[in-house]
């Protein structure tokens, strides 16, 4: 197996991953077969959908078609030319506490039917599991990890080593330590299916968050059942590469239509907000005059181009830099998910630590959320830690954020530096221009035209954490710098005072001199001449 990475953005990965049944791309969503009930056939799945990839599950299909599967393989047996990757029975476990195979057996039943990537027999630690029982589960799955060496014949099938731990997080960065000091290539996060039917995202992404921490970076990170493409993007930008759905048929059977933002029963529409073919040559009416089993294949079908779609969407999206922005969208869509972003906080610099440090395109701010993202923790941290103000300098002069960027190059700034330089003359190096703008606290001059600090739009007028956000950054870099004084030009009408007090607490602290212009309307004649007054009587 190889996998590489083409593109990235926040966690996620758009790789190229080479199994010996062929060359699949990630993110990667495999539709679950269940060949005892098939709504839509692995054949038409792959001529409809250009579908590469599926998953069944290995014990279903040897309990119920064992020699038949044998003989033929699991590819002629499901009529699949993709690659198959093979569950172990870990989800029989999780719903009837038990299944009737060895974890021996089901490790060289998996080589038997030449599958291409295989699943360990894992103990699945659940949702309600005590702490006593949940180390039972992750101990148990890495003791039936180490034993795949001893077991497996084969060096072509790629092995999925499962992490578990459940919501003990500490569990959770104790089996994906252990496991990935294991020879495995791909790992999963075992037991995510009760969290997720239970919409608490916000555990989920510290459950993946954990995992993603103590396993090796190179390697793929599966989710089993993240089969809802309205929480595709967060499984993606949380780093998770592959991930299976069983959802599109299971709603499909409840009458069920997903959308990427949420799913609707299929007699409660009116319009199908949707271009796919099924959408195209039926109305919700038509449909749902049809026989019950056309009814819900022509469902299954539709629910799929959902799934593939939003999937091509969130490629799009890594490829341009702008996960962040659909995530973002996607998060509006339903509270549970928009909590779960918010939980993003408490990660962001780990966040920032595995995100590209440039992008093809620009930044979109819409709210607060986006103080959260990698670029604006990038700029508050190596701020404070890699950059010093010119020597030379002694005056900080604080101008407001302007439409055009860079600021320094804006109509406004220009004004403001004539205005202080026909005042200072010769001493006008000793003046540090510096502009305080929302969402990136304080953009000295010499780094304005710096990615991502002129390259981005920001939606006005700012909420209260924005506001605080900045203001506290100015206050910080007032705190971390050693101007003899500090004069701040001050919008009145969008700051409320804020960055004043900010500014005059921290100066009070140093024992700096400090001075604020505050006023409605800064740019004009009158403010600017002021400005340059207060300045020029800190060099007499």
């Amino acid at each position: 197996m190889s996998f590489e990475i083409r593109d990235r953005d926040l966690l996620a990965r758009i790789g190229r991953l080479e199994t010996k049944g062929g060359i699949i791309e990630t993110p990667l969503l495999l539709p679950v077969i269940n060949p005892m009930v098939q709504l839509i056939t692995p054949k038409t799945i792959q001529e409809t959908f250009d579908c590469k990839a599926l998953i069944t599950n290995a014990y279903i299909v040897k309990k119920h078609f064992e020699d038949e599967t044998v003989r033929k393989g699991i590819h002629d047996f499901l009529d699949f030319k993709g690659v198959i990757m093979t569950d172990s029975g870990a989800y029989q476990i999780l719903v009837y506490g038990n299944v009737e195979v060895a974890s021996e057996e089901i490790v060289r039943y998996q080589e038997e039917i030449n599958t291409d990537i295989a699943t360990i027999l894992d103990v699945p630690t659940g949702w309600i599991a005590s702490k006593q029982h949940t180390q039972y589960t992750v101990d148990k799955t890495l003791s039936r990890a180490k034993e795949l060496a001893k077991i497996k014949t084969r060096e072509d099938i790629i092995w999925v080593g499962p992490v578990q731990g459940g919501r003990y997080l500490d569990l959770v960065a104790q089996s994906a330590r252990e496991m990935g000091k294991l020879p495995f290539q791909i790992h999963a996060l075992g037991s995510p299916t009760p969290v997720m039917e239970q919409y608490l995202f916000d555990i989920l992404v510290d459950m993946i968050i954990t995992a993603k921490k103590n396993l090796p970076p190179e390697r793929p990170l599966h989710l089993f059942g993240a089969g809802h493409p309205f929480m595709f993007a967060l499984a993606v930008a949380l780093g998770c590469d592959l991930f299976d759905s069983a959802a599109y048929a299971i709603y499909a059977r409840k009458e069920r239509y997903m959308t990427e933002y949420g799913t609707t029963r299929i007699n409660e529409l009116e319009y199908f907000p949707c271009s796919c073919p099924v959408c195209n040559k039926n109305d919700p009416q038509s449909m749902r005059a049809l026989p019950k089993v056309e009814r819900q294949k022509m469902l299954a079908q539709h629910n799929l181009h959902a799934s593939f779609s939003e999937l091509k969407r969130i490629k799009q999206a890594i490829i341009k830099g702008r996960l962040w922005e659909h995530l973002e969208l996607r998060a509006h869509g339903h509270p549970a998910i928009l909590q779960a972003l918010k939980n993003l906080k408490k990660h962001s610099e780990y966040l920032e630590t595995q995100s590209p440090v440039t992008k093809s395109k620009g930044l979109f701010f819409f709210s607060s959320i986006g103080l959260s993202r990698p670029e604006v923790v990038r700029h508050r941290e190596r701020l404070f830690e890699r950059y010093s103000p010119p020597k030379e300098t002694k005056i900080l002069v604080l101008l407001p954020q302007t439409q055009m960027k860079p600021f320094h190059k804006s109509r406004e700034h220009r004004r403001a530096l004539k205005a202080i330089q026909q005042r200072l003359g010769d001493k006008i190096g000793e003046v540090h221009i510096c502009t305080y703008a929302a969402p990136f606290g304080v953009t000295p001059q010499e780094l304005d035209e710096v990615y991502p600090l002129s390259q981005y739009e920001i939606a006005t007028p700012f909420d209260a954490e924005t506001i605080e956000y900045t203001a506290k950054q100015v206050s910080n870099y007032i705190a971390n710098t050693n101007y003899r004084g500090v004069v701040l030009l001050e919008d009145l009408e969008t700051w409320k005072g804020k960055i004043a007090r900010a500014c005059k607490k921290a100066c009070d602290k140093k024992k700096v001199y400090f001075k604020a212009l505050s006023v409605e309307n800064p740019w004009n004649k009158n403010a600017l001449d002021d400005l340059a007054i207060i300045v020029e009587k800190l060099f007499r």
